[in-house]
């Protein structure tokens, strides 16, 4: 049975079957219930289903969940993901919207481990529902898997055992912008910034600034625009960095707020004013099509979508991901993909370890701690934050419409290996930067 909890709170149930039943039809069923029960692993997966950052990050994200947990449910993926299910058991997903705010959030959370007993959450893109919803799992003990976002605060600010980020946070996508610039020498004595207020925007601000002393010292900020989160109209801040403009502009803006600042900046010729450099824009290159100006340097967050590496495991990814909906898969869903690959390897180690007995919530922490694995984009470390945050390469690129194909192109890739842009073990992002990069390994 596959539910789906939205934002007003109901649950769409759609159960396989209605069979009608005597009394004994009911008990014997009932008792075959509990025994299927008991090769079930239930999983609650939450994303952004409704608000602005559904079309292009939150949906996205949980069509890739959708497409791998019916991939291992057919036991249909590749070594070493190729045992069915998680090491047999059938995977069942509830899917919950993360539209709402923190306080919603946390309150879904405890819903998702007291109600629907899941075995484990993976979910939340917002950086302010993340700082939410840790400490809350971590509370009520209970395994809970970060599939994105970007703070860095989640574990340099905190110590979890039973919380997990699977990707790398911010500060590698700020860190390897200004050294993307740094090796084209892009010209940036001047730089304005457009952020969102609120962790995640407030975080990207100060690792690019941060960058930037070290990498251009010479150069000067001038605007430094934090509209809210879901503006959604940004007149203002248009005006005001065409009225200063600078050699580059840097943004860490995502989702609808990226697309709808883009389709009113565009018209209006900011982007031939500036340099725009953008930590976290591949998810909303499908959607723009031609209205994505060229040139724009952009991260995703990893090497992900068009900039992701050639290999098995990528090629199966793709093809079966643009087979079922019909676009590539960028930024969200690639994050989602290794979340759910790294679950998958823990839940089965875990399994080994007892006996092929479904995990606690304790195994599966012990299992991930520290864990390796190949994902779609890379290789994946639990390496930082006691074995409980994520690095990762990345990669860096610069737009192009080609109309022939009716898409956008990146061009001049440059990839960034993951000791290269991430923090070392028991180093703060903000000292880390500060100190210029001590340890940085592998940069070009």
């Amino acid at each position: 049975m596959t539910k789906t909890r939205f934002q007003d709170g109901g649950v769409k149930r759609v159960p396989h079957r209605a069979v009608a039943m005597s009394a004994i039809g009911l008990c014997a069923a009932l008792c075959a219930f509990g025994a299927q029960a008991q090769e079930t692993f239930k999983i609650g997966i939450v994303s952004f289903l409704s608000g602005q950052a559904a079309e292009s990050f939150g949906i996205p994200a949980v069509n890739g969940a959708k497409v791998l947990v019916d991939a291992f449910n057919k036991g249909a993926a590749p070594a070493p993901y190729n045992k069915v299910g998680f090491g047999g058991m059938k995977i069942e997903a509830v899917y919950v919207d993360e539209n709402g705010g923190a306080t919603k959030q946390v309150q879904e959370l405890r819903n998702l481990y007291d109600r629907e007993k899941v075995d484990a959450v993976v979910g939340y893109v917002g950086s302010g529902d993340c700082l939410a919803v840790a400490p809350a799992a971590e509370e009520m003990k209970k395994f809970l898997v970060l599939y994105d976002c970007g703070t860095p605060r989640i574990f340099e600010d905190n110590k979890y055992s039973y919380v997990f980020r699977t990707a790398s946070h911010a500060t590698m996508d700020n860190v390897a912008l200004a050294r993307y610039m740094k090796a084209r020498n892009v010209k940036a004595d001047t730089f304005n910034m457009i952020n969102q207020d609120y962790a995640w925007g407030q975080d990207s601000r100060k690792d690019f600034i941060w960058s930037m002393e070290k990498l251009y010292p010479a150069a000067k900020m001038g605007e430094d625009q934090l509209p809210k989160f879901g503006a959604g109209q940004y007149g203002t801040e248009i005006s005001a960095l065409m009225s200063k403009p600078a050699d580059v502009t840097h943004s860490s803006l995502w989702g609808g707020d990226l697309q709808a600042f883009i389709l009113q900046a565009g018209p209006r010729g900011l982007f031939k004013r500036s340099q725009f450099v953008l930590s976290a824009a591949d998810h909303v290159l499908p959607g723009l099509g031609d209205k994505m100006p060229d040139g724009v340097i952009l991260g995703a967050r990893g090497a992900y979508g068009l900039m992701s590496p050639k290999s098995a495991l990528n090629d199966w990814w793709w093809e079966i991901y643009q087979k079922a909906y019909n676009v590539y898969p960028v930024q969200a869903p690639y994050r989602m993909a290794q979340s759910l690959l790294g679950l998958k390897l823990a839940a089965e180690k875990a399994m080994a370890a007892n006996g092929g007995k479904k995990p606690t919530h304790e195994q599966l922490a012990e299992a991930l701690r520290n864990s390796e694995w190949d994902s779609p984009a890379g290789r994946i470390r639990m390496a930082n934050g006691g074995g409980h945050q994520a690095v990762q390469e990345t990669a860096i690129g610069k737009t192009r419409y080609d109309a022939a194909k009716k898409m956008v192109m990146l061009d001049d890739i440059q990839r960034f290996p993951a000791d290269c842009v991430n923090p070392p073990p028991n180093m703060k992002s903000e000292e880390w930067i500060k100190a210029g990069f001590p340890g940085a390994k592998g940069c070009p």
